[in-house]
């Protein structure tokens, strides 16, 4: 197993670890997510039905309304909430949506992550030290 170190900005503090989930789509949170299980059920994105409970998520940022904040402060509150958030689109919606869920959320990085982390990849997310350490393939 290799390990790669990605810099980057940290929203959020603090560190966390998981599996990563990746999706090259933005995500919308009213009506995209279900705070309840910590799924994605908007119609036509590649994580339909799949949950990020627990998981590192990589995505380009938020769409849609304010709604955004409500719906991951709930997944917070439920326990769906993904362990750490890496995006590389800052909006106002990200920046709420990345404060109210309290995981460790990144943007900025050095390197794209989108080339660097694949879904499964074992990944520690340490903000407060602006680092992202991905290990391939490390289930």
């Amino acid at each position: 197993m290799s390990e790669l170190v990605i810099r980057g900005r940290c929203v959020v503090g603090g560190r966390a670890e998981g599996e990563a989930l990746v999706t090259r789509e933005t995500i919308s949170g009213w009506g995209g997510v279900d705070a309840r299980t910590g799924s994605v059920i908007e119609s036509r994105h590649e994580l339909q039905g799949v949950s990020f409970a627990g998981r590192v998520l990589l995505f380009p940022g938020a769409k849609g309304s304010s709604g955004w904040s409500a719906t991951f402060h709930t997944a917070r509150l439920a326990g769906t909430a993904p362990a750490a958030m890496l995006f590389t689109t800052m909006t106002t919606k990200m920046a709420l949506g990345a404060v109210v869920t309290r995981a460790p959320a990144m943007t900025d990085f050095d390197t794209d992550p989108f080339e660097a982390i694949e879904t499964g990849d074992r990944v520690l997310v340490d903000a407060d030290a602006g680092r992202v350490v991905v290990t391939k393939g490390g289930r």
